[in-house]
């Protein structure tokens, strides 16, 4: 739908729209008529660059900010030495929080030599209150701020930033629309993610994301559907639905559709070669979903289903709402309807009072679910969460010690499980030029496996057999055939 929207048939003379998204295509337009006035100003093009922090959602988001960059008139380049850097922000952990301080710091050396850069920072970072206190403290030469609710009014905050000279900050607690059809740059010409819903309703005591990112809001089924038709149209045959819980989509809907159904849709897209999702929370995941995965020919064999802890007294501390009995009989049922589907989990180790018993009874279910792969984390508070508040008596070298076990049993599960397939021929959707040997290129077989394999840059985006004669360990070696 962007497209029908040209910049230079704007009237700027006229007010602002008021409906979404022509309210920001008028912004573009003054936004592109400032952009070129500063390229006059520097005898040169002006840049832009994106750093992003956390989650596919972030990624997805960031797309859609250096597409309205580079219809605006900026050169997107990947150097934090451009005129206009944003950092689109991850809060989901500590360590997320100060990677971002510590590029700060980087930017504002840069900034002091060059005062005309302007920096931007939003993400859900910047949805707490107390980060954007330490800002205007701390780093005051930032220039713009705004969170995840109001990414779509990207052009117009530039307007305001550009017409400004204090920090502009646009920080929304509660999320009213969605507002898409606007630019996007993709990494990918030939997969996408593409956004189904935002928000997360699950609590878990843990996470910060409910707070961050505001209440579960579904997109409607024939806007993600014509997303879908027009990306087909442009070349992409990889989709990744992409929501915090994809498993609970269009329950907020006025006419509720599940995400089977959904997926349905999706399945009838000419072009469309594989659908990928992400992330299930398992006390959504119903029968009907294992069904139409079981069924289907395009939905890739790969399904993440975050464990977290294997202990039921955990998950109930962490407000998960399913035991271990009950995960543990729903990835049976899985295993059981879809024997060649790749399953992958996350695991939090160190959660307060967390105990040896209690990592033990993780690594059974690891042993059990035997996971293709699993991300594993140490528990990391974040402040405004109940489990922030929660007494944790197990010390530090405890928790390191449980980790590495868990850890270890981790990658000998994971090693069996993906060493399964060689010899065997698969087919491989190529990505691109392997970042270490250009003799090769890197691609995904339907289970998300990375393959490496002889090959050129002609190969890539394009679904090529390929026999796996070589399992290392999370990745195979292969040749085309």
């Amino acid at each position: 739908m962007h497209n029908e929207f040209d910049l230079d048939k704007i009237n700027l003379a006229s007010a602002p729209p008021t409906e979404e998204p022509a309210r920001q295509y008028y912004f573009m337009a003054k936004a592109r008529k400032l952009v070129g006035e500063l390229c006059k100003k520097a005898g040169r093009p002006m840049t832009a660059c994106g750093i992003t922090f956390g989650c596919q959602m972030n990624a997805k988001d960031s797309e859609k900010l250096l597409g309205i960059l580079e219809r605006i008139g900026f050169t997107v380049i990947e150097d934090e030495s451009a005129d206009f850097v944003f950092y689109n922000t991850c809060t989901v952990r500590d360590n997320a929080n100060q990677r971002v301080y510590g590029r700060l710091g980087f930017v504002h050396s840069m900034k002091k030599k060059h005062p005309d850069k302007r920096v931007a920072l939003c993400g859900c970072m910047m949805q707490e209150p107390s980060v954007i206190e330490k800002i205007k403290k701390s780093y005051s030469f930032v220039d713009l701020i705004f969170g995840t609710h109001n990414i779509y009014k990207f052009a117009e905050l530039l307007v305001t930033m550009y017409d400004s000279d204090r920090m502009v900050i646009d920080i929304w607690e509660n999320a009213d629309q969605i507002v898409e059809d606007l630019p996007a740059q993709r990494k990918y010409s030939f997969k996408s993610g593409v956004n189904i819903m935002y928000g997360c309703n699950n609590f878990c005591s843990y996470c910060i994301v409910p707070y961050v990112r505001g209440r579960e809001r579904s997109r409607n089924p024939r806007d993600i559907i014509r997303e879908i038709e027009q990306l087909a149209a442009e070349g992409v045959v990889e989709v990744m639905l992409l929501g915090q819980n994809v498993n609970s989509y269009g329950k907020n809907l006025e006419e509720p559709i599940s995400f089977a159904q959904l997926l349905r849709e999706v399945e009838k897209i000419e072009g469309i070669e594989r659908i990928r999702f992400m992330t299930s929370h398992p006390k959504d995941l119903s029968d009907e979903l294992i069904a139409v995965m079981k069924q289907s020919s395009k939905i890739c064999r790969h399904l993440h289903l975050p464990l977290q802890s294997g202990s039921t007294r955990i998950l109930e501390a962490m407000n998960r709402r399913y035991t271990k009995e009950q995960y543990l009989a729903l990835a049976n049922k899985i295993r059981r309807e879809i024997p060649d589907i790749a399953l992958t989990t996350d695991i939090i180790v160190g959660f307060p009072g967390e105990t040896a018993a209690d990592i033990e009874e993780t690594i059974d279910v690891v042993r059990e679910v035997a996971y293709d792969n699993a991300f594993t984390f140490i528990y990391s508070p974040r402040t405004g969460t109940p489990a922030a508040a929660m007494p944790n008596p197990t010390s530090d070298e405890e928790i390191r010690a449980g980790f590495d076990r868990l850890l270890k049993v981790v990658q000998e599960t994971a090693k069996s499980r993906v060493g399964r397939l060689q010899g065997e021929v698969h087919r491989v959707l190529v990505e691109e030029i392997n970042e270490h040997d250009d003799t090769l290129v890197t691609g995904r077989l339907s289970n998300n496996t990375l393959v490496h394999f002889p090959g050129d840059a002609s190969l890539i985006g394009k679904l090529v057999p390929v026999k796996l004669t070589q399992a290392q360990g999370f990745y195979y070696i292969g040749e085309m055939v």
